[in-house]
């Protein structure tokens, strides 16, 4: 029978943080001595044991005073594959073509693809559910989709490795793609302002009159005032609460100024308002005219076709599998994309009703 080895608790501490370097659950730099100390529950003698420890074996590097400790994995090592949590936005994103795509390649490459118990409408803009989510998620990495500025900063202060799926990302350090919408949404504009329309709303829960410039909604706002029309707060309303907040914005539009034209920004929402035009028995477009700025395969296939925004999504898949295999390798990537979107005018448009 073996001896029985009693490990001490610098020893533990270290055991477990080799074995996340090695499995390539850690990357790019070792987190501080306070998240580690508030992360395992050890104190902070025990935590800066364990890191010289794993400096002196060569698996991490120091990098002086107040910086922190470069992770150096020996050559030739091949990290295992990594954890990666999707975060949708809301239910049903988890069906839609894009993101089963980017799942799949993900797979293809070895990564285990898990997703996040609830999605992003469900925490409801809830920080403190969504910190205690990642923490008890087991993932390496994570790709969310369509989150705000604070969302991602949420993964951010917590030295989670993330990326954006659309959403406000520009600011923050991390990696990210998107769409670049705004020329086709001034094409858009332009082609309802040809038709007669002057009460045009853009729908997104996010984008407000109070954060256009940093959402990308001034574009159409500028668009309107550059055509003589008052823009305001009518034009770009907002709302909280997920769906039922929804439909409260469309209740209060529809009260008094009607829209004759709406932007929308997800399909899901697209076909909702469609639901509520029906209900009220208003026609698409003779009475409103829709433009969804979000792409799907089928929306051709509809009659009248639907007005859209698109664009090729096959980058957007190649990028986060890139990505995912640079965290695995323990490489830095922050690069921020935008691709090329362009306006499909489909028959959800037409001339202002009389």
């Amino acid at each position: 029978m073996q001896p029985i080895t009693v490990l001490s608790a610098v020893e533990q501490v270290a055991e477990h943080l080799r074995a996340e370097l090695l499995r390539g659950g850690l990357s790019g730099t070792m987190p501080g001595v306070n998240s580690l100390v508030e992360e395992l529950g050890v104190g902070h003698k025990t935590v800066k044991a364990a890191l010289r420890m794993l400096e002196d074996e060569g698996l991490l590097l120091n990098q002086g005073r107040g910086l922190q400790r470069k992770i150096a994995l020996p050559e030739g090592h091949a990290p295992l594959a990594l954890r990666v949590a999707v975060l949708f936005y809301e239910k049903g994103d988890e069906s839609h073509d894009l993101f089963t795509r980017f799942q799949d390649k993900l797979k293809a490459a070895g990564h285990t693809v898990l997703h996040a118990r609830k999605n992003l409408t469900d925490i409801g803009g809830n920080m403190r559910r969504l910190a205690s989510m990642i923490k008890e998620t087991e993932a390496d990495a994570w790709v969310v989709a369509g989150g705000s500025g604070e969302v991602l900063q949420c993964f951010v202060q917590r030295q989670v490795p993330v990326f954006a799926l659309y959403g406000g990302f520009g600011r923050l350090r991390i990696a990210g793609i998107a769409p670049n919408q705004r020329p086709s949404i001034v094409a858009a504009t332009r082609r309802l302002i040809s038709l007669g329309h002057r009460r045009i709303v853009m729908l997104d829960e996010h984008v407000t009159l109070s954060n256009a410039v940093l959402s990308g909604g001034s574009t159409f706002l500028d668009e309107l005032t550059a055509h003589g029309i008052d823009a305001g707060k009518y034009n770009m309303p907002g709302w909280e609460g997920g769906f039922d907040g929804f439909y409260r914005c469309l209740e209060s539009l529809f009260a008094s100024t009607p829209p004759t034209a709406i932007f929308i920004y997800s399909a899901a929402q697209y076909f909702a308002t469609a639901q509520f035009l029906l209900n009220r028995r208003l026609g698409v477009p003779q009475d409103v005219s829709l433009i969804c700025i979000d792409k799907a395969s089928y929306f051709n296939r509809f009659q009248p076709s639907i007005s859209h925004v698109s664009w090729n999504d096959q980058p957007i898949v190649n990028r986060i599998v890139r990505w995912t295999n640079n965290i695995r390798q323990g490489k830095e990537d922050t690069r921020q994309s935008m691709i090329d979107a362009e306006f499909i005018e489909g028959g959800t448009m037409g001339p202002v009703p009389k």
